[in-house]
C-alpha cells in the first residue's frame, strides 16, 4: 500500500491457543503477523479449519488471544481497561457472521436487533430517532422499512444476512469484519451482497477484513489476499498478483481448485497436490513472511528467499508474454 495510506489494523505476532497445556492443546492461530490499511479491504482466505475465523474472532476480542498485540487505530486492544474504552473500541469495529441464521435472535424484531448498538451506546435522543435511524439503515441494505416489525424466520438467508449488514452499520463502524458471510447463501444471492459491501465501502469509507474460502470472490472484493494454512499465514499480496502470479505451493493448490466455468478447461483441468508436510518446521530454522516482490510476502526461511524471487521473476515474463498475446488477438 501507499507510505501515505494509515495502518488502522496492525496485527503483531498472534497466538490463540486452545486447552493450553492439556494433551489435545490446539494451536489455531499460530504466530500471525499482518497489516491492514484504512479504506481498504485485506481478504484472508483458507481451507475450513486453517484459523481463518479464529483470526478475526482474536481481533475483535471474542476471544482472549494467548499472544501477540493487536494495535486498532493506535491503540493495543489488550490494554483497554475500562468500559468506555471497551465501549469505543467495539463500536469503532464491527463483525458480520458467517451464518445468518443463527447469528440473529429468533425472539427479537428486526428493529431491535438493528438497534440493539444504537442502545447500548445511546445514539438516539427518543424512540421517533432510533425508529428512524433503523429505518434508514434497512433502506441502506435494500429492505423495506416496513420490515422492521418482523422476526428473523419470516426472511431468507439473503435478507438476514442484509439485516445482520444493517446491524453492523448501526453504530458507525470504522472496520468491519466480515467472517463469510456469503458462504451461507445461495450462489444468486452471494453476488448481490458482496456488491452491497462494495458499495456500502465507497459510501462510509469502511475498512474490511474479508474472511472467505472463495478465491475467486475474494480476488474481486479485495485489495490485498493474505492466505492461511494450519494457524499460519503463507503468502499475502496483491490481489490479483496473488491470483495469478501465486509464489508459494500452498496457494498454487488453492487457485489450481478454483472451478472455471468452461466444460474444456474443466476436463482438462490439473489440480496442483499440495503437500502440508513442507510445512513442518521441527528443523528449528525460523521462519517469517519476506518481502520478494514490492509488496508480496511469502513465509519461508531466509535461504528459500533467492529460490522465491526467481519463482516471481519466472511468473512476471509468463504474465508478461501472456499479456501480449491477449494483445496480438485483440489486434486480429
Amino acid at each position: 500500500m501507499p507510505e501515505q495510506k494509515k495502518k488502522l489494523l496492525q496485527v503483531k505476532h498472534l497466538k490463540q491457543y486452545f486447552n493450553v497445556g492439556k494433551p489435545d492443546e490446539l494451536h489455531a492461530v499460530d504466530d500471525m503477523t499482518f497489516d491492514i490499511y484504512e479504506g481498504e479491504t485485506f481478504g484472508l482466505v483458507g481451507e475450513s479449519g486453517s484459523g481463518k475465523t479464529t483470526t478475526g474472532r482474536a481481533i475483535i476480542h471474542l476471544y482472549e488471544p494467548t499472544d501477540g498485540e493487536i494495535i486498532f487505530n493506535g491503540k493495543d486492544v489488550s490494554q483497554l481497561k475500562s468500559r468506555k474504552e471497551r465501549l469505543e473500541f467495539t463500536r469503532e469495529m464491527q463483525m458480520i457472521f458467517q451464518d445468518p441464521y443463527a447469528s440473529l435472535n429468533p425472539r427479537m424484531t428486526v428493529r431491535d436487533i438493528i438497534a440493539e448498538g444504537i442502545d447500548i451506546h445511546h445514539l438516539a435522543k427518543n424512540e421517533q430517532e432510533r425508529n428512524d435511524r433503523v429505518a434508514e439503515l434497512l433502506d441502506t441494505v435494500g429492505l423495506n422499512k416496513d420490515h422492521a416489525s418482523r422476526y428473523p424466520h419470516e426472511f431468507s438467508g439473503g435478507q438476514r444476512q442484509r439485516i445482520g449488514i444493517a446491524r453492523a452499520l448501526a453504530v458507525d463502524p470504522k472496520f468491519i469484519i466480515a467472517d463469510e458471510p456469503i458462504s451461507a447463501l445461495d450462489v444468486s444471492i452471494q453476488a448481490q451482497v458482496v456488491n452491497l459491501l462494495k458499495d456500502l465501502q465507497e459510501k462510509h469509507g469502511l475498512t474490511y477484513l474479508f474472511i472467505a474460502h472463495d478465491l475467486s470472490m475474494v480476488k474481486y472484493i479485495s485489495d490485498r489476499i493474505g492466505v492461511m494454512h494450519y494457524g499460519k499465514l503463507l503468502e499475502v499480496g496483491p490481489a490479483d498478483e496473488v491470483y495469478t502470479q501465486p509464489l508459494h505451493d500452498y496457494t498454487a493448490s488453492l487457485i489450481s481448485a478454483v472451478p472455471v466455468p468452461d466444460p474444456e478447461f474443466e476436463r482438462n483441468r490439473r489440480q496442483i497436490p499440495y503437500d502440508a508436510a513442507a510445512e513442518d518446521e521441527s528443523d528449528g530454522v525460523p521462519r517469517k513472511l519476506h518481502e520478494i516482490t514490492p509488496g508480496h510476502f511469502v513465509r519461508c526461511t531466509e535461504a528459500e528467499v533467492p529460490m522465491y524471487k526467481e519463482r516471481a521473476a519466472e511468473n512476471a515474463k509468463k504474465a508478461q508474454a501472456q499479456a501480449a498475446e491477449r494483445a496480438e488477438l485483440i489486434e486480429d
